[in-house]
């Protein structure tokens, strides 16, 4: 049996939560879970961010990186680690390395080039740097894949590469949001005690400009849900500036106090903050998946999801199922759920999710076309 041993750039951890830390967590934990020989090397400069996750796995090993720039790392340390364990598999979230081990094959996932579709919210500078390096990666990895059709096909145009030769590994839900069975009203008094919030409308994701926070700051100030008891909570890093404190400082003091914002909570607080929440909007303009909503959902939280990029695939949020860049539709949709959300099956949208998004899944299609290919 050959002996495979996979170094996994785990810099990812070292920052702000993000989707691709999911996405490289539920992963390895899975690939682990079908196939325990393999032997995984994270490597990152905060190592106790990954080992919380990989706790009792004898077959994982850490590390610990020495530089802290991103061009040393990628280019110079890393080729060192894998000459030096021998690794017969290095994986990468986005951009792989210049130098390779012709006897290491190289994967690289790239979950989105968002910043081509929806190139006014980005930097000349930002989009010139990553269509360069992305290209360069996707043209010279062993393996590419991705996390959603959508991402799939943008990319094989983009980078004229046959689609074909694109390996989705789709993002999913994770387990324990289907194992997570505190009630509802356990999970708000959790909140409230901890947070001093209740009745809440629920974001949660980066705030930056395509996520479209600011729609639904507008739409909550100018119907007044505040007025109707609810609160608007938000769960996420500001990564890129969208102007979105400037528009919740310009409101009047009543509606702010009645908006929260909360740069990051445990994954515990998350869960009761998803379990308890009112209903849950996610007004982004352009995923690449959009975890988000599915995790929502996944705990029978009423849910209002964009229908656009690759977000089209969630049309099991109907009717709640909206174009953000159709404000009369999204107010419509937010009104129609802050005065009743008792007619929707949530226990079926639980169940379609549940079986349309599987980490499993994702691990398996790893295991089959990539790392025992």
């Amino acid at each position: 049996m050959k002996n495979y041993k996979i170094f996994v750039d785990a810099h990812i951890f070292d920052g702000e939560f993000q989707g691709t830390v999911t996405y490289v967590k539920e992963l390895y934990l899975k690939v682990l879970f079908l196939d325990p020989n393999i032997t995984l090397y994270f490597g990152a400069n905060k190592l106790e961010n990954i080992k919380e996750y990989f706790v009792n796995q004898p077959n994982v090993k850490y590390i610990q990186y020495s530089s802290r720039g991103s061009f040393e790392r990628i280019f110079i340390e890393i080729p060192q680690i894998i000459n030096r364990l021998g690794c017969t598999h290095a994986h990468f979230q986005y951009v792989i390395p210049f130098v390779k081990n012709k006897n290491c094959k190289y994967i690289v996932t790239i979950h989105d080039i968002l910043f081509n579709d929806f190139s006014n919210d980005f930097s000349f500078l930002y989009r010139l740097q990553r269509n360069i390096l992305f290209f360069l990666s996707a043209k010279r990895s062993d393996y590419l894949l991705t996390v959603s059709d959508y991402s799939k096909q943008k990319i094989a145009k983009q980078f004229n590469i046959k689609a074909n030769e694109i390996i989705i590994t789709p993002n999913a839900v994770s387990d324990d949001y289907f194992q997570f069975k505190t009630a509802k009203e356990v999970s708000k008094k959790y909140i409230s005690d901890r947070y001093a919030v209740q009745k809440f409308i629920l974001y949660v994701s980066r705030i930056e400009p395509r996520k479209n926070q600011n729609l639904l700051v507008k739409a909550f100030a100018k119907e007044k849900l505040y007025e109707k008891g609810f609160s608007l909570v938000l769960i996420g890093d500001n990564t890129l500036h969208s102007g979105l404190f400037d528009d919740i400082n310009d409101l009047k003091k009543e509606v702010k106090k009645s908006i929260y914002w909360f740069k990051k909570v445990t994954d515990l607080d998350l869960k009761n903050f998803l379990n308890a929440a009112e209903f849950f909007v996610y007004p982004s303009k352009a995923e690449g998946f959009g975890i988000p909503p599915l995790e929502a959902g996944a705990l029978s939280t009423p849910v209002a999801c964009s229908n656009t990029t690759a977000m089209a695939d969630f049309d099991f949020f109907n009717p709640y199922f909206f174009d953000p860049n159709n404000y009369e539709e999204f107010v419509r949709i937010i009104n129609q759920m802050a005065q009743n959300v008792k007619n929707i099956d949530l226990s079926a949208i639980q169940s379609t999710i549940k079986g349309k998004y599987s980490w499993e899944e994702s691990a398996r299609i790893m295991l089959e076309k990539v790392i025992l290919a």
